[in-house]
Order: structure tokens, then C-alpha cells, then sequence
């Protein structure tokens, strides 16, 4: 089984993309089934944030897996796989679980170090564990992942020194806007993770006053009880926005929810952070007189924030330590059967030669057989102790497969694994495509 990432974000992908790429519960379920029903994924985990789309998955084979999720997310995305292919990243073995430890730190994120997405992952981990698509090698991943975020959140105190997504939004936005929140009326509009933040942001930068807008009434006043702020139904949001100097957006529509229509009471100087992806803001709106509108995009083209660089050092290095950590343990974990059909083959001959000295040595009663069973079972066990223990040790650390390959090579085990491809981590990667004609697995290299 391989580790497989295949994904877009900030990095690589240009906004209008991810907003096509952005999915919803019920499109990941299809996918996840779609993926899990071919030939190659076995274990699926479908992240999708407001700058990211990726999926993790345990593949069977590294090419056709490949193919395969590229396919669903060209789907997604309206377009052929070779168009969309520059704008993906690919991530196989070691580099993904690097990557799925970065990401889970938030230092892959568009603000260096924010934190929402720890919760972004342990959803999607979550939604993954309910549609049952995940097994032994994500769930491992997982949880990996999510305790190494936390631990560089807490050891390399990236929080003190990070911004939030919101945060870096709000900045920018007073800069824009040429004014400050103190003192301001906003409207947050959205009542999930983005817009609790948003809330509580807006609060301690003196806002006069907070409503909260939602679809769900309900999820909007238990949000605003905890805030102290004030609730509006969303049928009256034009009437809303009307009344706020600020508005912060952050829902989940696949479409705007603030147009010209909802817009046309507005104030003369109106801040807009636009914070969802696909974007809550028609784009007719950036053109209005005195509306000053950051959204995802505007962060991109102007930066991401970062923690200072004692606090990114402090969390790269634990991040080197916990990926050399983690895949020391997979690595030992797959020489296991090596060493196994090692002491299998031993077996094997041992139980060879006894039987034919039983042949050769009639006159032996069954105690002496039994000893002389009993004493070449330890000589050979003895002897195969201390290089199946090293080779253990030596296969935790970098390059350790190559002592199992060694063992194979040297025994003629028949224990073969899938072929390690480690380079396969730029969008190259996806110039090859399945190749059944012969009802096997082989893959061809063929041009975009």
C-alpha cells in the first residue's frame, strides 16, 4: 500500500480554480464512493478548505491511483486532466506525510501558523471515518497528523506570533479602508468556525456593535449568546448589510450571497471581508464606489503573514523530528514481513533436513528426535536473532528499505512490495495514464 496526496491551494492554484474545486458533504461522499469503487484507492480523506482542496488516499498502485483522483478533481474543476495537472501538487510516502504534518501545523497555510485548520482536518478525518474510508494507514496518518499540529502549536507557541486567516483579513481591510473597527457596526455573515472567529475578532477590536447573519437561525443565536452579540433573520440581510460599516462573510454557498441587490442600501464607505471560498461576493460588487472588498485573493497577491522566524525554526525542527519519527516506525513496520519469510524459510529447511535424517537414521528413538529437533530449532534461531533484530533498527532510519531488499536479495524470499516512487511528486508525475490492454497493471509514460 502507498501513501498518496494529490491536491491544489494558494500555492498552486489561482482562486478561481479552488472555487471550482471547493466541495461540499455531499459531493465528497460521492467522490469518496467513486474513488473506493475503482481499482486502485483503498483508503480515502478529502480535505477542502477556503485555500486548499486535497485528497489523501492508500493506493495500490502509485500510477493508477494518480490517474484516478486527478480524474475526480478535472471533473470538479470543469477541465482535463493535462490542463489542470500545472496546478497540482503531488505528495507520495515521506513527502506526504511531511505535507499532512505541515498542513496540520498550519505552516502550509495562507497565514503561516493559524490554527483553524486543525479542525478543518479533524472534520474532514472525521467525515472520512463515517463514510468508512479510511483503514489501518490513514487513520494512523490522521492522528498523526493532528497531535504534531497541536504539539507545534504548543511547543513552538506559533499562536503568539500568527495571525488567523480573519485577522490578516481585518488588517488589510483597515488599510484598505483607511479606518479602524473600533468603533464600527459589523455584520458577520455566516455562523460556522470562519465566522465564530470573525465574531470574536471583531469584538476585541471595539466593534460598537456585532450581528450575525445565517441561514440556520438557530446556530446564529447560540453563536451570537456566546459573543454577546445580536442575531437577523437572513431574509433581512440587504436591510443588515445596510446598517454595517464592516461585513465579514464566511458561509458555505455555492453561490453569492451578497449581490447588488443586497447591497443597494449600503453605506457610503462599507469594508467587505469576503473569507469563503467559492466566494460570498458577486464580482460586480468590487466595482461599486466605496466598497473596499478583501477576500482570499487579495491575501494571496499580497502575502501570506508568517510568525516570526525563531517560532517557524522551533517548528520546523519538531516537524522534521515527528516526520523521521513517524516513517522510522513505517519503515521498521515494513521490513516485518521480510523478517518473517526469513524465519519462514528457515523453518522450511530445518524441517527439510529433519525429516530427512528421520530417513537416513531409523534406529533413533522419538526423544533423540525430538533433541536433535529441539537443538538445530535453536541454532537457528540464534543465528538469525541478531541480524533480523538489527535489521529492524537499521530499517527506522533514512534508506532503511534497503537492508529488507538486501535480506530478499541474499535469501531469494518471495516477498515483494510495491515500488517506492519518490520522485513522483511534481504534476509530471500525471503524463502517465493506466494502461489494461493487457489486463494488468502497467502504466505508460504518454504527453499532455
Amino acid at each position: 500500500m502507498n501513501l498518496l496526496v494529490v491536491g491544489a491551494s494558494h500555492r498552486t492554484a489561482p482562486v478561481d480554480l479552488l472555487e471550482k474545486l471547493a466541495v461540499d458533504s455531499d459531493t465528497v461522499w460521492a467522490m469518496t464512493q467513486r474513488l473506493l469503487a475503482g481499482r486502485y484507492v483503498e483508503e480515502v480523506v478529502v480535505l477542502s478548505t477556503c485555500n486548499r482542496v486535497e485528497i489523501y488516499a492508500a493506493v495500490t498502485g502509485f500510477h493508477g491511483g494518480l490517474v484516478d483522483i486527478a480524474d475526480e478533481l478535472a471533473e470538479l474543476a470543469g477541465m482535463n486532466r493535462e490542463a489542470l495537472s500545472g496546478h497540482l501538487y503531488i505528495r507520495h510516502e515521506t513527502q506526504a506525510v511531511k505535507h499532512a504534518f505541515a498542513v496540520a501545523s498550519g505552516l502550509d497555510s495562507l497565514v503561516a501558523g493559524e490554527s483553524q485548520i486543525l479542525g478543518q482536518l479533524r472534520d474532514a478525518y472525521d467525515t472520512a471515518k463515517e463514510s468508512g474510508s479510511v483503514s489501518r494507514m490513514l487513520h494512523e496518518l490522521m492522528q498523526q497528523a493532528l497531535r504534531v499540529g497541536k504539539r507545534i502549536h504548543s511547543e513552538a507557541n506559533v499562536d503568539a506570533a500568527g495571525p488567523s486567516v480573519v485577522s490578516a483579513a481585518l488588517d488589510l481591510g483597515e488599510q484598505q479602508w483607511d479606518r479602524e473597527l473600533a468603533g464600527s457596526r459589523v455584520l458577520v455573515v455566516g455562523a460556522g468556525a470562519m465566522g465564530a472567529l470573525a465574531t470574536a475578532a471583531t469584538t476585541r477590536r471595539g466593534a460598537t456593535s456585532v450581528t450575525i447573519a445565517n441561514r440556520d437561525g438557530a446556530r446564529a443565536k447560540r453563536l451570537a449568546a456566546n459573543h454577546g452579540a445580536a442575531t437577523v433573520e437572513w431574509d433581512n440581510l440587504a436591510e443588515a448589510v445596510a446598517q454595517a460599516d464592516v461585513v465579514v462573510t464566511a458561509t458555505g454557498a455555492s453561490r453569492p450571497v451578497l449581490t447588488l441587490e443586497t447591497l443597494r442600501d449600503r453605506r457610503d464607505s462599507l469594508l467587505i471581508c469576503d473569507l469563503a471560498v467559492p466566494r460570498d461576493v458577486a464580482r460586480e460588487v468590487t466595482g461599486l464606489a466605496g466598497v473596499h472588498v478583501v477576500d482570499i485573493e487579495t491575501l494571496s497577491q499580497q502575502g501570506r503573514t508568517a510568525p516570526d522566524r525563531e517560532y517557524l525554526d522551533a517548528a520546523r525542527r519538531i516537524l522534521a523530528e515527528e516526520v523521521e519519527a513517524f516513517c522510522g516506525i513505517a519503515r521498521a513496520a515494513q521490513v516485518a514481513p521480510t523478517v518473517a519469510a526469513l524465519r519462514t524459510r528457515a523453518d522450511e529447511v530445518v524441517d527439510a533436513e529433519l525429516s530427512r535424517l528421520r530417513r537416513r537414521t531409523p534406529e533413533l528413538s522419538d526423544d533423540q528426535r525430538a533433541e536433535v529437533a529441539h537443538t538445530v530449532h535453536r541454532v537457528v534461531r540464534q543465528l538469525l536473532h541478531q541480524p533480523t533484530v538489527r535489521v529492524k533498527q537499521l530499517a527506522e532510519e533514512p534508506g532503511g528499505e534497503s537492508y529488507a531488499r538486501a535480506l530478499r536479495e541474499l535469501f531469494a524470499l518471495d516477498s515483494p512490495g510495491l515500488e517506492s516512487l519518490e520522485g513522483n511528486e511534481t504534476a509530471e508525475a500525471l503524463r502517465v495514464v493506466p494502461d489494461d490492454s493487457a489486463g494488468n497493471d502497467n502504466t505508460h509514460w504518454t504527453s499532455m
